[in-house]
């Protein structure tokens, strides 16, 4: 009886360890990793575009791109907060310059772009270099959103 219960435990830790992963190609073309834990992700950033004269011109996929208005505004912060956050240093210029440093840019190129903010947490929406980003403030400790 142990040795069918082996065979049958085995069995299935062979099955569970069996899955594979498959690569598979949407409509616009672009290749998606679809893994056996139920989660997927791009493998190529670049689409194919047939161009004027059956020329393929490639283009790079930025979903993530800031899109801002000539007359943008960063929305103005609550003084009274940042007042206090300025002795633990996190204020919005320590944010800005975490962002900066992380993404190899000036903090000029930083550019607030949301934000929602309390005494003891925050969470603020940033376009760095064209990218846009989500940092996080608990306290005076400040993070990208999305790392723990």
């Amino acid at each position: 009886m142990r040795c069918h219960l082996l065979f049958v435990l085995f069995f299935f830790t062979c099955v569970g360890f069996a899955q594979n992963n498959y690569i598979v190609k949407t409509e616009d073309g672009r290749r998606v990793l679809l893994k056996a834990d139920y989660t997927w992700e791009y493998i190529d950033a670049e689409v194919s575009i047939a161009g004027k004269g059956g020329l393929d011109l490639a283009k790079t996929v930025n979903e993530s791109a800031c899109d801002m208005g000539a007359d943008f505004e960063e929305p103005k912060l609550d003084n009274k907060i940042q007042a206090q956050l300025k002795k633990g240093r996190a204020t919005m210029g320590h944010v800005k310059e975490k962002v900066a440093h992380d993404y190899n840019c000036t903090i000029a190129d930083v550019v607030l772009l949301d934000y929602k903010e309390q005494k003891s947490k925050g969470v603020y929406v940033f376009c760095a270099n064209g990218t846009k980003v989500a940092y996080k403030r608990t306290g005076h400790t400040i993070i990208k959103k999305g790392k723990i």
